[in-house]
């Protein structure tokens, strides 16, 4: 684990009964991924929060996919958070704030946060009904706790809303995007003090 300055990353693990998770991020790279939780359409999205997000990402899940995806899910995203938070480190000079509307085809996603060290999770998405997505399956309603489980453990306000939107694959990346997007605005670092009157976040 490392947060020196001038790099801005983390590597951590955590293994349980149910899974074992490692994950590597630096917030100041590229967008290189490499995942495999062994759930290709979360794989895909978490490929986007890396993409999109600019960070280099690493992400290697080992879970009881025999009973479902639900603890590979959930797992996968607390380790994202608490790397990201420890990643992020005093958060000295970044932007804190960012928002916006991410389109994918017909959907239409906002998404706003704050890197306010105080978690709240909002999420007014109202998925269509939809089999799963995938094989091993992906719950659509996963994308809720896994986005849950990410703001709890980063210390992060994160709200999401559905404007507008009728395909299941579309609304959930959209949100991935948007997220990534979000993420990638707040952490730019832009000046040189702590963003906020209490002078820590």
């Amino acid at each position: 684990m490392s947060n020196a300055p001038g790099g801005r990353t983390s590597t951590l693990s955590r293994s349980t009964k149910e899974t074992s998770i490692d994950v590597a991020i630096d917030l100041d790279g590229t967008g290189r991924t490499e995942i495999d939780t062994g759930i290709p359409f979360y794989d895909h999205m978490l490929d986007q929060l890396g993409r999109h997000g600019s960070f280099d990402l690493s992400v290697k899940a080992d879970g009881d996919l025999h009973i479902d995806s639900h603890h590979t899910v959930e797992d996968t995203a607390i380790v994202l958070g608490q790397a990201f938070a420890e990643a992020l480190g005093d958060k000295i000079g970044v932007r804190r704030f960012a928002s916006g509307l991410y389109p994918l085809d017909e959907a239409l996603v906002e998404v706003a946060l704050d890197l306010s060290g105080r978690p709240f999770f909002v999420w007014n998405v109202e998925l269509p009904e939809s089999i799963p997505l995938g094989s091993p399956p992906f719950d659509p309603s996963l994308a809720e706790h896994a986005m849950q489980s990410f703001a709890t453990n980063a210390g992060i306000t994160l709200h999401v809303s559905l404007k507008d939107g009728r395909n299941v694959h579309h609304i959930v990346e959209a949100a991935f995007k948007g997220l990534a997007r979000c993420l990638r605005d707040a952490v730019r670092v832009e000046g040189g003090d702590v963003p906020s009157t209490k002078e820590t976040l």
